[in-house]
């Protein structure tokens, strides 16, 4: 209780602060970790953004149609790039730097544990990502070692995540998020070129072509359907960046909340770019076909085609290069949750990254479909890391008045973060339930 109180005053106490606060617990508290670049910042903040839900897009243009994916996709990217001002509005008032102090500084306990828990499970869905480029099926009878999808999984989570995750700050994985966002470029590029050899109708010596031409490879600029439903969960999903950026925050050379919303800024301007590239030539390249998973389109129509092996094979590890950035705040939260009092220490660090690492790979071996990862995670904790938990937060700690244009604003982030989960959530339980019978 005494703990309660007296993190209860601190807040009050930064909110007269003001700005002038965070500068200084940037200079004292972590002085030594804020060397980060800005350009390696923007590098760690697109790393942040884009995983591999950038290959889910193309379906979710096929579900709404060109334009209203277009419109949907701008007006996501939009809506998270606000809501991470909010954020850095929220650490320049209190003097907080991570998202879970902010939700103890607006609602105590419980705001800390809705966070942290969000947060974890957003990770257990970042993680069963890397699960569908192996063809990780439970109880796998695959006799070759170098064939069985749960081993390879296990080998490179031992020797390529796991070290990085390892890594006490964030700025040491600048240049493994410049690599990534070199692999997600290669991925665009490949999208687009392989339109003008990939015919429509579809056709590969062991599929028949498509009846009814004009309906198969005519662009739709409009549709809503029950498939629909997954659009925005699946944007949501790709451009949630909020846990680390308050980390990157924290270790920017230089920090402040305009050079920080400017990096974001930039960040997402460039995911954008890249998303809507890849969504649009992936769609025209398949159009009603497209699977939910591109590369699966791909793999399916040129099986042996070696420029889809490298770029899957790309994916793959830039998917692996996202995991220790999301670990980063996913490790803290754990941290806070039950070791908030203690001071730094390696054992506790190495220890509970094992952990996460253990349970979080098991997960990702028994969940089946991708898909769902998408549709479940996107239209819960990722709505509420992007749309609800900023809104609310500004909301409660904030001390402008109720009518002021940013808490009007949070406000409506909060309804909107409400709508689309629910809803999304619904269509999406109805539509298994329906596929089931």
């Amino acid at each position: 209780m005494f703990g309660d109180k007296l993190w209860r005053l601190s807040c009050k106490h930064s909110l007269l602060v003001g700005s002038t606060a965070t500068v200084l617990l940037c200079a004292t508290q972590h002085q030594e970790s804020a060397r980060a670049s800005f350009a390696s910042s923007v590098f760690n903040i697109m790393h942040a953004i884009m995983g591999s839900g950038i290959l889910g897009l193309a379906y979710a243009m096929s579900s709404t149609g060109i334009i209203g994916f277009s419109l949907l996709l701008l007006f996501v990217a939009v809506t998270a790039a606000y809501s991470v001002h909010l954020l850095l509005v929220l650490c320049e008032q209190t003097a907080l730097t991570t998202y879970e102090d902010l939700g103890f500084c607006a609602f105590k306990t419980t705001g800390k544990v809705m966070v942290a828990g969000a947060i974890l499970i957003q990770n257990i869905g970042v993680y069963n990502q890397t699960r569908d480029f192996f063809f990780v099926k439970p109880f796998a009878n695959v006799t070759p070692w170098y064939l069985n999808g749960q081993i390879l999984l296990l080998i490179t989570v031992i020797f390529v995540v796991l070290p990085l995750a390892l890594l006490p700050k964030i700025e040491f994985l600048g240049y493994t998020s410049g690599l990534s966002i070199l692999f997600m470029v290669y991925f665009t590029i490949v999208v687009v070129v392989k339109k003008w050899f990939v015919p429509c109708p579809l056709f590969n010596g062991t599929v028949n072509y498509f009846q009814n031409f004009s309906s198969e490879c005519k662009p739709k600029l409009l549709q809503i359907s029950s498939k629909s439903a997954y659009a925005i969960p699946t944007m949501a999903f790709s451009f949630l960046c909020h846990t680390s950026v308050l980390p990157i925050y924290c270790e920017l050379k230089r920090p402040s909340k305009s050079r920080m919303q400017k990096a974001v800024n930039i960040g997402m301007i460039l995911s954008f770019s890249i998303y809507m590239l890849s969504a649009l030539f992936g769609y025209l390249t398949f159009y009603a076909n497209v699977n939910s998973q591109l590369l699966h389109s791909y793999s399916q129509y040129l099986p042996r085609d070696p420029v889809i092996m490298s770029v899957r094979i790309c994916i793959l590890f830039s998917v692996l290069l996202t995991v220790p950035l999301i670990h980063f705040p996913a490790r803290k939260s754990l941290m806070l949750l039950f070791c908030s009092r203690c001071p730094f220490s390696w054992l506790c660090h190495i220890l509970v990254t094992l952990v996460i690492q253990t349970v979080i790979v098991l997960l990702a071996i028994y969940v089946p479909n991708i898909q769902n990862i998408f549709g479940v995670v996107g239209s819960t904790t990722s709505t509420a890391l992007l749309f609800i938990y900023p809104g609310l937060f500004y909301l409660q700690i904030s001390r402008e008045s109720l009518k002021s244009s940013r808490k009007l604003k949070a406000l409506g982030l909060i309804i909107l973060g409400i709508l689309i989960g629910s809803v999304s959530l619904l269509v999406i339980i109805i539509t298994w339930l329906h596929n089931e019978n």
